[in-house]
């Protein structure tokens, strides 16, 4: 009889749904991916918080869960968009008293990294892009072009540096000087976070904070990331082999349906005029963001 009833155990036990089974853990999984910003379009939304704090408030809700994986897929972008996912992350982490375990995919460069840092181990693809820890500011300056097109520039201002770095007007000195000391206090911010949560695993190198990247293996070297490795490899050596991975999307309305974008709205009304225009954002945010996946080789 004995026999019998293991097998019949083992046989029930595969139809108890895994939340209902002790013995297996589970681990939510939030997907962070795209060029971090709050300046997207619906054909082309950006990484914000305000995006995302829905979806990690569930992950990190699930009581019976003893870590959230964050997967992290971004070149960077706004400093400030950045360092907010990274602090409600461990804002979270903290009250909800779990662990954070960051697997970085393509890249993790700039504010990916920024955000990759919340973790408490940072897991890394071997060819994964990691670092640039640096601060980039960049434009076009259209002078030449308005006197070959005969167009006169007209700025009427109250202050006299509301029109700084205008790219209808040469570069002046005083106005590159004023981005450079920005960028410094932006970029000091940057690299305070870093040595706060890395602490000792970094490695003394004078390259570490120049905006530098490197592959994955490099990376280990030099502290940036903790391990090697994928998600679903690690996690279950970590919490067994019963360990399974639960994406957390986006919320759905009572029918089960996602929720409406911009562009499913814009199509169901068929307001021509506005779909246009969020065609043109959307190409423009497109090209933006092509350049800085560009910047690291990918």
């Amino acid at each position: 009889m004995f026999p019998i009833i293991q097998t019949l155990k083992k046989y029930l036990s595969k139809l108890i749904p895994a939340r209902f089974n002790k013995s297996v853990s589970i681990i939510p999984v939030v997907r962070l991916k795209g060029v971090i910003s709050t300046s997207g379009s619906p054909l082309n939304p950006g990484l914000s918080l305000a995006g995302v704090a829905e979806l990690l408030e569930k992950a990190f809700s699930d009581k019976r869960a003893p870590a959230v994986a964050i997967a992290v897929n971004s070149p960077g972008g706004s400093a400030v968009q950045s360092r907010l996912i990274s602090k409600r992350i461990r804002d979270l982490a903290e009250e909800n008293k779990k662990q954070v375990f960051v697997f970085t995919e393509d890249a993790a460069a700039s504010g990916g990294y920024m955000i990759a840092v919340a973790g408490d181990e940072i897991i890394a693809d071997p060819s994964s892009i990691v670092g640039s820890i640096g601060v980039i500011s960049a434009g076009f300056g259209f002078v030449e072009a308005i006197k070959k097109i005969g167009v006169e520039r007209r700025v009427y201002t109250a202050g006299s540096n509301k029109s700084t770095l205008d790219p209808f007007k040469p570069a002046k000195k005083v106005d590159i000087d004023r981005i450079k000391e920005l960028q410094l206090e932006i970029h000091q911010v940057f690299i305070d976070l870093v040595k706060e949560r890395r602490g000792d695993k970094l490695a003394d190198n004078p390259d570490l904070f120049t905006g530098q990247f490197w592959a994955g293996a490099q990376a280990k070297e030099l502290g940036l990331v903790d391990h090697i490795g994928d998600m679903r490899s690690f996690l279950r050596e970590r919490f067994g082999e019963k360990t399974q991975l639960r994406l957390i999307s986006p919320q759905r309305n009572l029918f089960g349906r996602r929720q409406l974008t911009g562009v499913d709205t814009l199509l169901g009304k068929a307001d021509v005029s506005a779909l246009s225009s969020q065609l043109v954002d959307g190409t423009i945010s497109a090209i933006d963001e092509r350049a800085l996946w560009n910047r690291l080789g990918l």
